[in-house]
């Protein structure tokens, strides 16, 4: 069963600042934000809001993986955008939209920094640099699904799976990735046996390590030449957002 697990009141800690958006704050309203945001370890599976609910938490990754998942009427569930520690869940709180759109799962383990929906909007005018970036990144993520529109229809499950391994990885910092079928197939939006072809050709290749559950990235070098493009524009997109 999903479990979370409060770690204790913001403080500066060694966990603190990786979360990229809030590292991006200047000292003084970075120190300001954090006091009132608190750490949570979250189990794989955890529900942290539902589409057409309102949220309760503005979420800060600091490691792990947050799906976003979009369920139609008699279709299986499928990820329209997966956030880690470059990102946030919640950025439409910037436009006053307190609505959840997607239901957000915790995809990995991890590590994450939270601050109630109801303390947002006070923040976003005490820290006007904490604005600018969500204003950012919400138009990040509008290019980036329609980048993850044509890449879903134009580029093969191999590549594909290798752009998805490569954003985990960087969220994770582990070259050993905790992925079940599931997870996969909703993430790639193929059923069971096309992410078992695709994980079967990077593992001849000698690319990864594929077990059921478990996939150990040998290769990194050779996985970014096996993935699309798209995971080299989205790199460089989110460099020109914090710059």
């Amino acid at each position: 069963m999903a479990v979370s697990r409060t770690v204790k009141k913001h403080a500066e800690t060694a966990v603190c600042g990786r979360n990229l958006i809030i590292e991006s704050l200047p000292v003084r309203q970075r120190k300001g934000f954090l006091a009132l945001c608190e750490d949570i370890e979250l189990s794989p599976g955890t529900t942290l809001c539902h589409a057409g609910t309102p949220f309760e938490y503005v979420y800060f990754p600091v490691s792990g993986t947050i799906s976003m998942m979009t369920e139609l009427v008699g279709c299986r569930p499928l990820e329209t955008e997966s956030l880690g520690c470059e990102g946030m869940m919640g950025a439409t709180m910037i436009l006053n939209e307190k609505r959840a759109t997607q239901t957000g799962i915790v995809q990995t383990h991890s590590l994450m920094m939270r601050i109630k929906a109801r303390t947002i909007a006070a923040a976003l005018i005490e820290f006007p640099v904490l604005r600018r970036l969500m204003q950012r990144y919400l138009y990040f993520l509008h290019v980036e699904q329609q980048q993850s529109a044509a890449c879903f229809h134009l580029h093969d499950v191999p590549m594909r799976l290798a752009k998805g391994l490569l954003h985990t990885q960087d969220r994770v910092n582990s070259d050993h990735l905790l992925l079940t079928h599931q997870q996969l197939s909703e993430s790639l939006g193929v059923r069971r046996g096309g992410v078992t072809i695709a994980a079967l050709a990077l593992q001849q290749a000698g690319i990864i390590q594929y077990s059921r559950g478990k996939i150990i990235i040998l290769d990194r070098v050779r996985l970014e030449e096996s993935a699309c493009d798209c995971y080299r524009m989205s790199q460089q997109r989110y460099s020109s957002l914090l710059s």
